[in-house]
């Protein structure tokens, strides 16, 4: 039997880890993006200098290649990609329709509200005039974002200190279909909540979910990481789940990974935020893996080619864990990364993206990260503790622009 081809859609530097596992079981990897100076490429057998929101050359490169199977890691843009070209190739896959609606706010927004999930009132718009007519019958503070992005990028709370005009303006520029949404702002009790899990014939058979941590000196709006395990109740962790399972079952989904953001308000209302079709980015697979020792990147490509997920369930949390993105609050030239003596000795992962002389930004979304790492904790009290400290234990070395 000839070995198995898989296509993954995207190289980044979070995109790596399924990739290098997939060369280590001996399957051919095609990587397919528009970056060719994306890390991931100098593992590829092949690589495609197509864009992965190109559906039709996407799906028209797999023919040519004859492709086993098709992954859309921790990508929101490319999971729509991944599912259209699997369905018009028979490849495992989900329904197109229902992964179009995961990525998608407004059409996400508008399939909660009709199946009766809770969610704030929201209304997207094309243009700043229609956005203004639609605010109207919204009660402020406002969230606003593009329809079509991911990774916190173009999101922006309309308040006292910012305009809508500025907030419209920055949605505007990451998104492809140029439309945003705007939806009340829901006032969170505790932690906003983040997480993997992950589907086998249409059921969710595993789930790990974290607090999400913001930085309070900058954005509250971008996470800088997240903490394994969450504080939140056995409890409630499970009603979150059954509430994604409900979501699942009415869109037909069938097999891999979800990535999971939620807020819970003082009533113990569960609001989902965003169900992604795909992996967590920030780390979060690998930091899922250290804490229960399930491998999710290894079961997203497995699953991708067929083959057979068996005894995927969560065994007991071992250790206390965070991810972390490296970030600064400052436009500038990047010299390097200062570690300060007391989270040294925690680090157990750390990978720097950026290099001397790169213009750096501030952390308004994912793709301001200039580094990602893994931390380890002696106990849930100092992850508490020191998780808010980070971006001052791990500084960014720039000279200011």
């Amino acid at each position: 039997m000839s070995e198995k081809q898989v296509l993954f859609l995207g190289a980044s530097p979070s995109q790596v880890p399924p990739i290098r596992y997939a060369k280590e079981k001996g399957y051919k990897v095609i990587t397919c993006d528009n970056v060719p100076t994306n890390p991931g490429h100098k593992f590829a057998d092949k690589t495609l200098d197509i864009s992965t929101t190109d559906m039709e050359a996407v799906l028209q490169a797999s023919i040519d290649h004859k492709i086993d199977g098709i992954v859309a890691y921790a990508s929101d843009p490319a999971a729509p990609t991944a599912a259209f070209v699997g369905n018009e190739m028979g490849l495992p896959s989900n329904p197109y329709p229902a992964v179009l609606t995961l990525t998608d706010k407004s059409l996400f927004r508008t399939f909660l509200k009709n199946q009766n999930f809770n969610m704030p009132r929201y209304r997207s718009a094309s243009s700043f005039q229609e956005l203004n007519e639609v605010a109207l019958s919204l009660k402020t503070p406002l969230m606003l974002k593009p329809v079509d992005s991911s990774g916190s990028k173009g999101v922006s709370k309309v308040d006292e200190t910012v305009s809508m005009g500025l907030a419209f303006e920055n949605a505007m520029s990451f998104s492809r279909k140029k439309r945003v949404i705007v939806e009340e702002f829901i006032v969170r009790s505790g932690n906003q909540i983040a997480g993997d899990a992950f589907i086998v014939d249409g059921e969710i058979v595993f789930y790990c979910l974290g607090d999400e941590h913001f930085d309070l000196n900058y954005n509250l709006h971008v996470p800088m990481g997240e903490t394994f395990p969450t504080q939140l109740s056995k409890k409630a962790q499970i009603k979150i789940i059954d509430e994604v399972q409900r979501l699942v079952t009415l869109l037909g989904m069938k097999i891999g990974a979800l990535n999971i953001d939620v807020i819970m308000d003082s009533s113990q209302n569960i609001f989902l935020i965003e169900v992604g079709p795909r992996n967590g980015g920030n780390l979060i697979p690998e930091v899922i893996k250290k804490i229960t020792g399930t491998d999710l990147i290894a079961h997203t490509v497995d699953a991708a080619l067929g083959m057979p997920i068996r005894n995927l369930q969560k065994s007991a949390s071992r250790g206390f864990f965070a991810s972390y993105i490296l970030h600064t609050d400052t436009y500038g030239v990047f010299k390097g990364v200062i570690v300060d003596k007391l989270i040294k000795p925690k680090i157990i992962q750390m990978e720097i993206y950026a290099k001397p002389g790169d213009q750096i930004y501030p952390f308004n979304g994912s793709h301001c990260g200039l580094g990602s790492a893994i931390i380890s904790f002696n106990s849930a009290s100092e992850m508490r503790s020191l998780m808010p400290q980070l971006p001052r234990l791990i500084k960014i070395d720039h000279n200011i622009a």
